[in-house]
């Protein structure tokens, strides 16, 4: 299984999911072809109903790191209530790779 689709999975596993995007963003890093080493997650859950972004971002963490040893290098999380979501309806964009090749 590719790592983007186990990292949906994990997630949607996890947490009551309204929304999820997981974006692979490696290709915008200085990464091989074809590598799944940066990712974008944008989880909107009744499960974050009360936490602060750091315990939203810790619980992500916690269940993502094996994946984290085993080539896992970034994750940029956006993490989001139902409530918080409907009010932005949108991530932030990432900013660009200061590593790129290239670049």
């Amino acid at each position: 299984m590719q790592r983007q689709q186990l990292i949906s999975q994990r997630l949607t596993q996890a947490f009551a999911i309204s929304h999820l995007d997981v974006i692979n963003e490696s290709h915008n890093h200085r990464s091989a072809p074809n590598a799944e080493t940066h990712f974008k997650c944008v989880i909107v859950s009744t499960d974050f109903v009360g936490k602060r972004a750091v315990q939203r971002h810790q619980a992500v963490y916690a269940l993502l790191q094996d994946e984290m040893a085993k080539g896992l290098h970034a994750l940029a999380l956006h993490t989001y209530t139902p409530e918080e979501w409907a009010a932005i309806e949108q991530a932030p964009a990432s900013p660009a790779c200061q590593h790129k090749k290239g670049g």
